[in-house]
């Protein structure tokens, strides 16, 4: 059991977790009334969810087993399995090929083929590209590869659409103008970690007071975008989601810029999690109570 659960946890399963809420708003608003998923549309909702998760997971299996080198030296990842020698590098590359052709095999026959060569895409810019170049020769690497973890929403979208629609853009934007200010917090939290790695975050690249402006221009930029749908695909229920959530992430952005309160950055994370997860709640709480 143990040992299935640390094969488990190379997984980052609450990271999955979000991206498959992602992927499921995406789905539910790619069509104009609920009714209609208790068909066919159903089926492409649970293997679309399948497939993402399988695809997603073998991604994050990837990274822990490149990464696993600084992972024993940091603090917050040093106790992962294949640091700890748990789960040995060979088993976890094994591991990854089977839940990631597993997952493009569901994706490509089960739901439609644009589905599973957008999952590729996503897989190979974060396992690969992310993985292996952007987080270790550039402090930009998270708004970069950031636009591989943006995707959760269109690739849900494409699961019952087959096509890639405006709609779907703009929640990819969302999430895209979301993750600098999410992981630069945790940066800013785990400087000294990420510097005995020699990981060039943000933080050790520019400074602290650098990257804590940035995250408020990041966070203002996102809070701007989430207002877009309103004048275009949502209503009055998501716009007070919106602004409410919105108001609070920008407090947290202006007291870390003001105040030097250590545990404010860690708890600017937290929060960033919540709200990503209430405002596409919100989403969907609109699109189906409130507009229809």
């Amino acid at each position: 059991m143990t040992r299935i659960l640390d094969y488990f946890d190379m997984t980052k399963p609450r990271v999955v977790l979000l991206m498959l809420l992602c992927a499921l708003v995406g789905m539910l608003l790619s069509v104009p009334s609920l009714p209609q998923l208790l068909s066919e549309e159903l089926l492409s909702v649970v293997y679309g969810l399948v497939g993402i998760a399988l695809v997603a997971a073998s991604a994050a299996v990837v990274n822990h087993v490149v990464d696993a080198r600084i992972d024993r030296q940091m603090a917050r990842t040093r106790n992962r399995p294949v640091p700890t020698g748990r789960v040995r590098s060979r088993d976890g590359i094994i591991f990854a090929t089977v839940l990631g052709v597993t997952g493009l095999v569901v994706l490509f026959v089960l739901v439609n083929p644009l589905a599973a060569w957008l999952n590729l895409a996503s897989w190979a810019g974060y396992g690969l590209f992310y993985t292996f170049i952007l987080k270790h020769r550039t402090s930009q690497n998270i708004v970069i590869g950031g636009l591989f973890g943006a995707a959760p929403p269109l690739l849900g979208w494409v699961c019952i659409t087959s096509t890639i629609e405006p709609e779907a853009l703009i929640l990819v934007t969302i999430i895209f103008l979301w993750t600098p200010p999410h992981f630069w917090a945790l940066a800013i939290d785990r400087a000294k970690d990420y510097e005995t790695v020699g990981v060039p975050m943000l933080p050790l690249t520019h400074g602290d007071r650098y990257t804590r402006l940035s995250i408020l221009v990041y966070t203002a930029l996102l809070v701007g975008i989430t207002l877009v749908p309103f004048f275009w695909m949502s209503g009055w229920l998501y716009l007070v989601v919106a602004v409410a959530l919105g108001l609070t992430y920008l407090g947290f952005s202006i007291f870390m810029l003001i105040d030097d309160n250590p545990k404010l950055p860690i708890r600017s994370f937290k929060f960033s999690i919540v709200y990503l997860a209430l405002l596409f709640i919100g989403f969907v709480l609109d699109h189906y109570i409130v507009s229809t």
